[in-house]
């Protein structure tokens, strides 16, 4: 009986709560907000930290049905634009067809720590977008206007070295995504001479990198990552910098998911590598292909091929699956990868290379080929057994693949991408 009394308590409570963060809003949109909008916006913020996890979720969509444009409104602007399709009129129906909320973001924005406390409200925005479609528009709000207040011309490119503040040191061990760090020793390593590690800030976050960029500096373009991230490795000397190779891209902040970061990160960390280390000759990436054994095991099917080129791909699927004895849980370990057989080997590139060049232009292709295609990179060469960490193998088969970025040649490349069209070398067109 006290838990129900106490549960009921605590619903009561956080209503209440839901009901003052609502009126909350509503001040501060008012012309008296705007002059209070500091100390309301606190407020506001605060309430919302402290609601339960069901109320933030009733929170958005209230956003959605209580701070979305009149129709009525909107209806009569469009109207009187397409009578009369002046400027007046256009400006009218612009500001008519705002939604409220995204004024409200402003001025949140506008507050100390108003920037960070947004981009953790699209977090938990983001968590629930899914299953609740009717929060999209919000979540369209929310992208459009951090994509805005997160342009590239705001950020600050810094140079993560051994040097740098613990607590930054300890956020590129945190959020690296792509090979894990163990421990300060593999931190160190990866920020010795031969290595580069560069994030971006946002000068409303300055102590919380948004993104970071790992970098080897090498004689050649790299087949596997093993080497590039044993601990115990030895520094290369600067006269073997021939190659700067990216081998991991992690994002920071899961509320900046889909504004465009990494790529703008890329070049401008190409370019800053190009005028400290002229002898660079050639920039390139060692990137997984995080769908492709799902691909394969769903048969490797790519819509739209020739049929000579769909019979290649299917004689390498049958190939593959042959030397696994029909089961591909049998190839998801470092010693099966070894032992398979050269017709085996050559059938798992093959299906590697239609992977990214034929299926990665799709809506469902792997989206790490998807992010630096896109960026204009050129889909380079693929490298059996390039990463047999127990990740790599389940995930892709051991393969890893480079793209390479000639920074003369990144906006043809993201051209033909846009296309439909996957800027291969003549080593992937072999695999074809």
């Amino acid at each position: 009986m006290l838990d129900e009394l106490r549960s009921a308590a605590r619903k009561v409570g956080s209503e209440r709560s839901l009901r003052g963060l609502l009126i909350d809003c509503k001040r501060l949109l008012s012309e008296r907000g705007e002059a209070n909008s500091a100390g309301i916006a606190h407020d506001l913020v605060a309430r919302f930290s402290a609601l339960p996890d069901e109320q933030q979720g009733t929170f958005f969509e209230r956003l959605s049905s209580d701070f979305s444009p009149d129709p009525k409104a909107v209806l009569k602007s469009a109207q009187a634009y397409a009578e009369a399709p002046n400027a007046h009129n256009l400006a009218l129906l612009t500001q008519t067809t705002e939604p409220p909320r995204q004024e409200l973001l402003r001025r949140i924005n506008r507050s100390p720590g108003g920037t960070s406390s947004i981009v953790a409200m699209r977090r938990a925005l983001l968590a629930r977008v899914a299953k609740k479609p009717e929060l999209q528009a919000v979540e369209a709000d929310f992208l459009h206007l951090l994509s805005s207040w997160f342009n590239p011309g705001f950020l600050q490119l810094q140079r993560v070295d051994w040097n740098s503040p613990a607590q930054l040191l300890e956020q590129i061990i945190q959020h690296e995504a792509v090979h894990q760090i163990d421990g300060w020793d593999d931190l160190r390593r990866r920020l010795q001479p031969d290595r580069r590690c560069f994030a971006f800030f946002h000068p409303q976050l300055p102590h919380e990198p948004l993104i970071f960029v790992e970098v080897a500096l090498l004689p050649e373009m790299p087949g596997q990552i093993a080497p590039l991230i044993d601990k115990a490795s030895k520094p290369l000397l600067p006269s073997q910098f021939k190659v700067a190779a990216f081998y991991s891209i992690s994002n920071c902040q899961p509320g900046l998911k889909g504004v465009s970061l990494g790529n703008f990160l890329i070049k401008r960390v190409a370019e800053e590598l190009k005028r400290e280390l002229p002898q660079l000759k050639t920039f390139c990436t060692l990137s997984p292909l995080p769908g492709f054994a799902r691909w394969v095991r769903a048969d490797s099917v790519c819509e739209g091929l020739p049929k000579a080129r769909a019979q290649t791909l299917t004689e390498a699927h049958q190939a593959l699956l042959a030397a696994c004895g029909g089961d591909f849980d049998k190839i998801t370990t470092a010693a099966a990868l070894r032992t398979l057989n050269a017709d085996a080997s050559a059938a798992l590139l093959r299906l590697g290379a239609h992977y990214l060049a034929c299926h990665s232009p799709t809506r469902s292709g792997d989206p790490v080929a998807r992010f630096h295609l896109d960026n204009g990179a050129r889909l380079e060469r693929l490298n059996a057994l390039g990463d047999l960490s127990v990740k790599g193998a389940k995930q892709s088969f051991g393969l890893m693949v480079n793209y390479l970025y000639d920074l003369q040649k990144i906006e043809a490349h993201h051209e033909k991408f846009v296309q439909g069209e996957v800027a291969h070398s003549r080593a992937v067109s072999a695999l074809l």
